[in-house]
């Protein structure tokens, strides 16, 4: 008897999912001034990264509080303290001593504000951008280095903070627009932390204004308003001219007419409105990523 030997047919590929997840992804210019232990600024679209020797000692961008408000906002410094150490910063590292070794701060305190507000902006000034970044050899920040960061950790832990914010709600748009609070029959508990932010959104206020208000880093106050987006309790606020009776619905713009004012209504009301369909919507974005 003759027995014919089969092959097995070959092993379906699967998707390297932690490959959008590595270390190294997320700025080849970053990387590579790392690797060239670099000195300045680098400048992106939404932020800037100060470098000593690559490391990351100081990161800022417009959509998160910086160092100031993270110190004065509680009480842990005085606001006078503050303003007074930056106005008489001469130069790099100048403030930090002012504060420390001025008995104003104690410089664990000083430390772990620092790293908050560091990491903080560098989820922002990170973010994907069609701009290149420029950087600037030599440019060094008033603050000093108060506690230099690997490249790779910062990378690392804005990838993971990516990834998070993706679990939780993966539509971005309420982390720019402005927000609103959606009638819910069925409105789920919410937690303190939460709780403060809910209270103070209003259709006007974005996550970065909540976030300077609260006094609060800008990821954690991401976090929460998704988490409020996820449980159909805020939604985004978008611009839709012509519905409130105010002008004509679809405008001629050859006739140069003035532009109507626009009533504010929420994206997505249905997908929005009921806790349910909200995580239905999330179920369907996750299978549409797999």
């Amino acid at each position: 008897m003759t027995v014919v030997g089969t092959t097995p047919p070959p092993r379906l590929p699967v998707r390297d999912k932690a490959a959008r997840h590595r270390t190294g992804g997320v700025s080849p210019m970053l990387t590579r001034l790392a690797a060239e232990r670099a000195t300045g600024v680098l400048v992106r679209a939404s932020g800037t990264l100060y470098l000593a020797e690559g490391r990351v000692v100081h990161a800022e961008s417009p959509l998160a509080p910086g160092l100031g408000v993270l110190l004065t906002a509680h009480g842990t410094l005085d606001a006078r303290a503050w303003q007074d150490a930056v106005d008489r910063a001469d130069e790099p590292g100048t403030a930090d001593r002012l504060l420390v070794d001025g008995g104003r701060l104690a410089p664990g305190a000083l430390e772990l504000c620092h790293l908050s507000a560091l990491y903080d902006a560098a989820y922002f000034a990170l973010a994907p951008s069609s701009t290149p970044g420029r950087f600037r050899y030599g440019a060094t920040h008033w603050l000093g280095s108060v506690h230099p960061v690997p490249v790779g950790a910062v990378e690392h832990e804005t990838l993971r903070r990516r990834a998070l914010l993706h679990r939780i709600w993966p539509d971005p748009a309420t982390d720019s627009a402005p927000l609103e609070r959606l009638d819910t029959a069925a409105a789920p508990a919410v937690a303190p932390r939460q709780s403060a932010v809910l209270a103070r959104v209003d259709g006007l206020r974005t996550a970065t204004d909540i976030a300077r208000d609260l006094g609060r880093p800008a990821f954690h106050t991401l976090v929460a308003i998704r988490r409020l987006a996820a449980a159909g309790l805020v939604a985004p606020r978008t611009a839709h001219p012509g519905t409130d009776g105010s002008g004509p619905e679809h405008p001629d713009p050859g006739h140069g007419a003035p532009a109507t004012p626009a009533r504010l209504t929420p994206v997505g009301p249905r997908t929005a409105q009921h806790p349910d369909i909200a995580l239905l919507k999330r179920v369907r974005d996750a299978l549409e990523a797999l």
